[in-house]
């Protein structure tokens, strides 16, 4: 039997293998799963499955087909466990379906254990782990204590990491509209205008007649967002030019300048 240290350092292997990259939620489970013996669920605030592992034997079909299809718990639920302000262990579920109070547990003495993810003074999230006939003990609760502290610092990284890949994407944005010149921008304007999405059909000769200016202006523009990397282009010949958007931010940052 595996003493508590041991269980720790496991834990601990999983973020020094990570190194710099983002702990793997799956990784999470699959131990705890192992060294509880019981179902693990890392649960974000709103609800959507970030990692699970069913042990061995503990499968539910209705968690199968209300959860796992869909990715998330439902908001009834969810709620319920965001008001767990603490960990609250051992919570039977009365051989009662956890969704449907009507209906009964496939799986007789259900005990369910739930921690509070947190960090930086705000709920990120839920530990839901499940177990049949045999209590969480101390040392499992500080393991899963453990884990849900892991797991909020890794979900505050990511949130992190998204922030400052939005704001790079942005910088991006504005570099290139910053290097055309004043015809090229309007150009810029009454291509994605006509673009109507994401991605679609240009042709150059068309938009050049309405806006009145030269074909070459929209190349030049189209050239250089392409060379900063916001756009994708390719010539279908005579049919015209297909393009598609690869940067979220830019037609965002199109409208900030009408």
């Amino acid at each position: 039997m595996n003493s508590l240290l041991d269980k720790t350092r496991m834990l601990n292997r999983i973020l020094q293998k990570s190194g710099t990259e983002p702990v793997d939620f799956e990784d999470i489970c699959d131990l705890l799963s192992d060294v509880l013996q019981c179902n693990v669920y890392i649960i974000s605030r709103k609800g959507k499955i970030l990692g699970s592992k069913f042990y061995a034997g503990f499968e539910c079909d209705e968690v199968r087909e209300v959860v796992l299809k869909e990715n998330r718990f439902p908001d009834f639920y969810n709620n319920k466990l965001l008001n767990v302000n603490e960990t609250l262990p051992n919570s039977p579920n009365h051989d009662k379906c956890v969704f449907d109070d009507l209906k009964d547990c496939q799986i007789n003495n259900k005990l369910s254990t739930i921690v509070p993810i947190n960090g930086n003074r705000e709920r990120l999230g839920t530990l839901l782990l499940a177990r049949f006939d045999k209590e969480f003990t101390d040392e499992d609760l500080v393991l899963a204590e453990y884990s849900a502290t892991i797991i909020g610092l890794e979900i505050l990284r990511s949130k992190q990491d998204q922030i400052e890949e939005e704001a790079r994407k942005k910088a991006v944005v504005q570099l290139a509209i910053g290097t055309l010149s004043y015809s090229e921008l309007e150009a810029v304007e009454h291509i994605f205008n006509e673009l109507d999405g994401t991605e679609g059909l240009l042709v150059a000769s068309k938009i050049a007649d309405k806006v009145g200016i030269t074909r070459s202006v929209i190349v030049n523009a189209l050239r250089k967002f392409e060379s900063a990397g916001v756009i994708e282009s390719r010539s279908l010949g005579m049919k015209g030019t297909h393009i598609r958007i690869l940067n979220d931010k830019l037609l965002e940052e199109l409208k900030k300048i009408k």
